[in-house]
């Protein structure tokens, strides 16, 4: 993993990071690391290298709630973890977790997704 400079004029990015367990959450807020599966490495690593910055915001599978958000801190590379087993996950990346609190779905329902038909943020 290569650490960048931010990219001048460039965009925000932010993506929604679904986990099926808070344990992972927790190792990545301890560790500041993250894993994803490889159909998503492409795109966070374009974002990451095109992008001034880019944001995680996190939540588990099924809670109805966001756990919190991150930055991205360095692209995805090879090398994988131990701490997540072997479920299927790519490289690993840095994150700097920026917000560690539990949000309801409920207070962002105002924000849409022109992305996805316009659907609500969760």
């Amino acid at each position: 993993s290569k650490s960048r400079s931010p990219g001048q004029n460039v965009p925000v990015r932010y993506f929604i990071m679904k986990s099926s367990n808070l344990q992972n959450i927790e190792i990545s807020q301890q560790k500041g690391i993250w894993s994803t599966t490889p159909s998503n490495e492409r795109k966070l690593n374009g974002a990451f290298w095109e992008s001034s910055m880019v944001y995680l915001i996190f939540s588990v599978q099924g809670s109805g709630h966001f756990q919190g958000f991150a930055r991205m801190d360095s692209s995805i590379g090879c090398e994988k973890s131990q701490d997540w087993g072997s479920a299927g996950f790519g490289g690993v990346f840095r994150v700097e977790w920026i917000r560690k609190e539990s949000i309801p779905f409920q207070f962002a329902h105002h924000l849409l997704n022109p992305w996805n038909d316009n659907k609500k943020v969760q």
